[in-house]
């Protein structure tokens, strides 16, 4: 909990402050409406995710499944997108919000004033600093920090209700200043659901919540199939942080509305972006004020841990499994520079400013909550189950109004999500391009008939000799007619033995999977018939495995397509399909480099 919660719980540094400038007095009356929607929408939505996704694919499995082939790994693909912006944005935004709190401080003022990018830097190597050096160092981290804020916030906290308590003409100039401004309580309401798009960075924590999934213990009768255990205990563990939370956002907004003057939460003024931080100064000393500012730095600047967490739990769960990321993808280390890379070169950018990226974090993680509620809605519906669904329905149409509200009021937001669709896209692309004459099949699984058939067809020292041939109408003339063109056209003797070999495609889209082989007998015609994603690559690992299993290398006969040459590319890229003779002979070429092991391809026509 700690370790999603140093993203969740470090919005208190910052959101009392956007909800009182966004909101003015009505800030904690939108602040309430932003708890119901955590705890009677949010909660509900990703307690369902939990359930669906216990192994930290988060709500983009549930969608995956909802689709196939090419369309669902372009929705994930796009939703990495709006993913990679929320979470690296987690980790600008943070530290450079933990930045402002340093540079504020009034022992250090002097010192570090103007060097904001400077010190957002810094703190953004040391974070990475943590996670090279080991995932159970940061995970120590993190309860440390949240234990820490959490307490000298509530020390804070529960200080502002005294003064409120002491001075109880502060309150009354509150609901003075509501009712001024709106003539009655629904007129404040209506206000207040209005101006609930600018606090929703409230609610950001949830998908880091089912992300880090995987380090949840569960029962020790838990299975892959069911993990009864890991699922009851990411509910508790996103139960109690949203619990925390609300407590702690509707008390901070209160006495932070009610004990600092309007002005002060301006950009620029002393409490922009730091109300709590305020408040401990000016209610309980520098010194006090001091230590609350580390405790807030640190979580701030531990936030991103979590953020940097998310990253490397989806991003090696998708792309490289998509053929859309290098296999280097899959390793920790090597991830956590490219996304401090990416992390320092945003953060350049944006000078380290917290208000100029605070309409991209929103976005992203906004977008995400909102794919969320939209697959927990389409499960429930196409399980029957309507009244759940409608439910679903009804918060997926609050996080669509929402998310529509911050994109019109900050769309720079977009912009920066369209950014990094477009580089994941082009990336994703590049590599499946150049990877895509590797040998993708891990395994290949004979049935018993044709096991039977590779047996009978191997003789001591002669070749056993393949005919691919694409299945049309599967019949005794079909193989008739290919046999006897096949043994004209490359001189084959009556006495070698041979098999048809058909390929039949799956899902284009997967980059990889094993490949099972049926054995059949047509006409006296031996057929072994085979499935995966890739006619060249299928063909490819059967002859490779073929090979292995008889000890001799085999030959296999293919013909030439009528196709022109881009037509055969973008056929294999996408349809798995293209100029089969040479996308196999450059498969078997990059998996076997000694020619004597390796099988030989005919082409004729």
């Amino acid at each position: 909990m700690c370790l999603t919660g140093v993203d969740y719980f470090s919005t208190l540094g910052y959101q009392p402050g956007i909800a009182a400038l966004a909101a003015g007095a009505l800030a904690p009356v939108a602040t309430l409406v932003l708890v119901l929607v955590t705890l009677f929408g949010a909660l509900p939505m990703y307690r369902r995710v939990a359930q669906e996704s216990p192994y930290g694919d988060g709500s983009l499995s549930m969608l995956e499944k909802l689709l196939s082939y090419w369309p669902s790994k372009l929705l994930v693909l796009a939703l990495i997108g709006f993913v990679a912006t929320g979470f690296v944005i987690t980790i600008t935004l943070s530290a450079a919000d933990a930045s402002a709190h340093l540079v504020e401080n009034p022992y250090l003022r002097s010192s570090l004033s103007g060097h904001e990018v400077a010190v957002t830097l810094a703190l953004l190597a040391l974070l990475a600093g943590v996670f090279l050096k080991g995932f159970s160092e940061a995970i120590g981290i993190a309860v440390v920090l949240v234990v820490a804020y959490l307490g000298l916030s509530a020390v804070v906290v529960v200080n502002g209700f005294r003064h409120v308590l002491a001075n109880p003409g502060t309150f009354s100039d509150w609901t003075s200043a509501m009712t001024d401004a709106h003539s009655s309580p629904l007129a404040i309401i209506g206000a207040s659901l209005l101006v609930f798009p600018a606090l929703a960075l409230g609610l950001s924590g949830f998908e880091t919540g089912v992300v880090v999934m995987p380090l949840i213990k569960g029962d020790p009768g838990d299975t892959h199939a069911k993990p009864a255990g890991r699922i009851r205990n990411a509910r508790r563990l996103l139960t109690t942080a949203a619990v925390i939370m609300s407590v702690m956002l509707l008390g901070s907004s209160l006495v932070t509305t009610l004990l600092i003057p309007a002005s002060a939460f301006e950009v620029g003024g002393p409490a922009n972006g730091r109300a709590l931080a305020y408040l401990a100064h000016g209610s309980l000393g520098n010194v006090f004020g001091t230590a609350y500012d580390l405790s807030t730095i640190g979580i701030l600047w531990f936030a991103g841990a979590s953020a940097m967490a998310g990253l490397l739990n989806i991003v090696p769960r998708y792309l490289p499994r998509y053929g859309m990321a290098p296999e280097w993808a899959r390793s920790t280390r090597p991830l956590v520079l490219v996304f401090t890379a990416i992390a320092a070169v945003v953060t350049i950018l944006f000078r380290a400013s917290v208000d100029k990226q605070a309409g991209a974090y929103a976005t992203g993680v906004l977008a995400l909550m909102t794919s969320a509620a939209i697959a927990v809605t389409l499960t429930e519906w196409r399980r029957g189950h309507r009244p759940v669904a409608a439910f679903f329905g009804l918060v997926s149409a609050v996080f669509v109004y929402t998310i529509s509200v911050t994109i019109l009021d900050r769309p720079e937001g977009l912009l920066i999500a369209l950014v990094f669709i477009v580089m994941i896209l082009v990336i994703s692309t590049v590599s499946r391009v150049r990877r895509s004459t590797e040998l993708r099949v891990p395994r290949v699984h004979y049935d018993k008939a044709a096991e039977r058939l590779l047996d009978d067809a191997g003789r001591p020292g002669r070749p056993v000799r393949f005919i691919a041939n694409k299945l049309n109408a599967g019949d005794r003339a079909e193989y008739d007619d290919k046999a006897a063109e096949v043994r004209h056209d490359n001189h084959l003797r009556e006495d070698d033995s041979t098999l048809f070999l058909e390929v039949e495609i799956t899902d284009a889209s997967e980059f990889s999977s094993t490949v099972p082989v049926h054995g059949v007998t047509i006409g006296g015609h031996h057929v072994l018939r085979a499935s995966g994603p890739s006619v060249p690559n299928v063909l490819a690992a059967v002859l490779l495995s073929v090979g292995e299993k008889l000890g001799t290398p085999p030959h296999v006969y293919m013909e030439w397509s009528e196709k022109g040459p881009a037509q055969n590319a973008l056929q294999f890229l996408f349809a798995g399909e293209g100029d089969v003779p040479p996308l196999t002979r450059e498969v078997l070429r990059r998996a076997e480099p000694d020619d004597g092991r390796r099988p030989h391809v005919h082409v004729g026509g």
